[in-house]
């Protein structure tokens, strides 16, 4: 494989790609483009973890245990940072 060639994509690297989006969407990574994190996009967040949920339940016994454990992590990383990114967007009553 040469210098700055694409590896080849599993299923570990598509989730984490997946999670990476979202995280990008929350704010809590920076966008690769540009290097800065950008304002959270709830929504496309919460598109992308349900996806991840769609892609669990879809892949149910059918994962090794390493990949169970990836995407469950992932899914639960998600959904707090998802809570968290939330709760700091509600606004003062």
């Amino acid at each position: 494989m040469g210098s700055g060639a694409i590896p080849p994509i599993d299923f570990s690297t598509f989730v984490l790609s997946l999670g990476s989006s979202a995280m990008i969407a929350l704010g809590k990574m920076p966008n690769p483009e540009t290097n800065e994190a950008s304002e959270p996009d709830l929504p496309s967040a919460k598109q992308v973890i349900d996806i991840l949920g769609v892609l669990s339940e879809k892949t149910k016994n059918n994962l090794t245990d390493a990949e169970e454990q990836l995407l469950s992590n992932l899914l639960a990383d998600l959904h707090l940072c998802f809570l968290d990114s939330e709760k700091c967007q509600a606004k003062p009553q």
